[in-house]
């Protein structure tokens, strides 16, 4: 197992839908360790494929609820099915989302407060999760990378905005850039 870096928005393999997964193989059980052990580092409660540079539909999830419960898991291959997304404005304090691919930053963005996740595990077992709150957050943020949409691109006027100053501040937006969870820290 080994932490991989994590790809910044602008990378090609951040926008570009992610081809299903057909060999569950060796190396796909070593980047799914990979993918965990990434995700626990930066830390982080979910990891897409595209991320650490593998254009492949599958993510990686871990989340504690307020039950103590906690969900751990990887989903190869996923469906996602959500509720009507609610109108309004986004809650500053509560609906307040962040990403790995672009570091260090935090904005409101409405999502569905119910999602069923629908996939297969590293032994092809289907399994499917029905969702509610924050779970239903992650999965919806994660589901987004395997299409190429990271959550700054949903994000509406003034956050849009804002993200965009950021992202050119920082000099994102272009290929290559990568930071490594342990070794780079990118908070301002």
């Amino acid at each position: 197992m080994a932490v991989r870096s994590i790809l910044i928005s602008g990378d090609p393999v951040l926008h570009t839908p992610a081809a299903p997964v057909v060999d569950f193989d060796d190396d796909l059980r070593a980047l799914v360790a990979d993918m965990f052990e990434t995700m626990d580092a930066a830390p982080g409660v979910g990891l897409a494929g595209p991320q650490v540079g593998v254009g492949l539909r599958l993510f990686t999830f871990s989340y504690t609820d307020d039950d103590d419960v906690t969900w751990r898991g990887v989903a190869i291959n996923p469906e996602l099915w959500i509720t009507p997304i609610p109108a309004g404005f986004a809650d500053e304090d509560e609906d307040v989302e962040g990403c790995l691919s672009f570091p260090g930053e935090r904005f409101p963005l409405m999502r569905a407060q119910s999602a069923i996740l629908r996939a297969v595990d590293l032994d092809q077992q289907p399994f499917e999760i029905r969702a509610d709150g924050w779970l239903a957050r992650i999965f919806q943020h994660e589901f987004d990378h395997l299409d190429g949409t990271l959550y700054v691109d949903r994000l509406e006027y003034p956050d849009a905005k804002l993200a965009a100053k950021i992202s050119r501040k920082r000099s994102w937006g272009v290929p290559g850039l990568s930071w490594l969870p342990g070794v780079d820290n990118l908070e301002d």
